[in-house]
């Protein structure tokens, strides 16, 4: 709920000196502010500004100075929802708590004359609290550790029952959650015109056009130059797209910035050190293109879609069930049954059953199934006379 009054352009010189600033910038821009009547606020785009460069510029102009990683971070803060989400903050909050520490301490010592130890403990201020400080770390550090471990427990349980996964993936407010409602038709997905409305990995299930189950996993918004800091913090939950079978690239194509959005998102990706073949097999959508007249997209493969009106969304799920078939490697065949025998039963444990179509007057069926190359050369061997069709 920010209100932007102003905005400048300015020059910076190298920002780990004292001012960010050279001396007539620096003045034109402290006159500046103090004319604007409202400011309660500085934002400067810069990634990280030192503790104390902050604490003379507050004095200077008078108001609150953010940096990208302050702004992120409060960004973030607002949107927690999750255990996960709330200590992935807790600990890129630490960096910050600690320069915040040395400028309270430098500031109390200037004002008492030198620093003092804390009721005969040995330990003086400082070294108190960065104690508490390394403590909270490895505190959070453990509990995402467990968090982890538990995510890894799901993920083998979800990999032993063979469903798909597909991780939907771009950059922060491009439409993924509104794509995943619409693929899943999950009522309870409330999608938010925001920045970074979704800050944890957050699994749905939906069928594609041959009813085969799979699980599409909704992941955090991307930013240009996130803070590092920030990055190491959330890099943990984008591991999880390590293990799906798909990745799904969201654009929003309407956006001024959406090539360099783009460059972005594969950057990130690429430095995850993901399998190769996830991504070569990438489905890149251009979502938004009701907003746009006659969109066609310039790329090659790409599917230009509106998820908010249904556009396009029969094929992107057909694209997405035929290079789930070929990550997966599955077969969707239909194959002749004979009822009295164990086949039925057998096909049931070991595939995924789409159809049966029981022929009375001969006591067989007709079974459509979708089945791994695995599978289907067991049930090859075991039942050498069934009657196979190949779509």
């Amino acid at each position: 709920n920010w209100t932007v009054l102003e905005k400048i352009i300015i020059p910076t010189k190298n920002p780990d000196k004292k001012f960010i600033f050279g001396k007539g910038n620096f003045q034109a821009l402290t006159e500046k502010i103090k004319k604007l009547p409202h400011v309660t606020a500085v934002f400067l785009n810069v990634e990280r500004i030192s503790s104390l460069t902050k604490k003379e510029l507050e004095d200077a102009w008078g108001v609150k100075v953010f940096d990208r990683y302050t702004v992120v971070l409060h960004i973030f803060r607002c949107n927690a929802r999750t255990k996960e989400a709330k200590l992935q903050i807790a600990l890129a909050e630490i960096p910050l708590l600690r320069s915040n520490l040395k400028n309270d301490v430098s500031r109390l010592d200037q004002q008492r004359g030198g620093s003092r130890y804390i009721m005969g403990s040995g330990e003086t201020f400082m070294e108190t609290q960065n104690r508490i400080l390394k403590e909270k770390e490895l505190k959070i550090r453990n509990a995402l550790e467990k968090l982890r471990r538990k995510r890894s427990l799901l993920r083998t349980q979800r990999r032993k029952r063979e469903f798909p996964i597909i991780s939907v993936m771009g950059y922060t407010n491009c439409g993924k959650t509104t794509l995943i409602k619409a693929l899943t038709g999950e009522a309870g997905l409330q999608p938010r015109d925001q920045l970074f409305a979704t800050l944890d990995i957050t699994a749905h299930a939906g069928y594609l056009p041959s009813h085969m189950a799979v699980i599409y996993v909704d992941t955090i918004g991307f930013l240009t130059d996130l803070p590092h800091n920030l990055v190491e913090s959330f890099s943990a939950t984008l591991e999880e797209v390590a293990y799906s079978d798909l990745i799904v690239h969201v654009r929003d194509i309407t956006h001024p910035e959406t090539i360099l959005q783009k460059a972005t998102v594969l950057s990130v990706l690429k430095n995850l050190n993901l399998p190769s073949h996830l991504l070569d097999s990438m489905v890149e959508v251009h979502n938004k293109v009701d907003l746009i007249e006659r969109y066609k997209p310039t790329e090659e493969n790409a599917l230009a879609i509106s998820a908010l009106h249904g556009h396009g969304l029969e094929e992107l799920k057909e694209e997405i069930e035929k290079k789930i078939l070929t990550a997966t490697g599955k077969k969707i065949l239909t194959v002749n049954v004979n009822l009295e025998g164990p086949q039925l039963s057998w096909l049931y444990k070991e595939a995924t059953v789409q159809e049966v179509e029981v022929m009375p007057e001969d006591g067989t069926a007709r079974v459509k199934v979708i089945i791994s190359n695995s599978a289907f050369g067991r049930y090859r061997n075991l039942f050498p006379n069934s009657k196979i069709f190949m779509p």
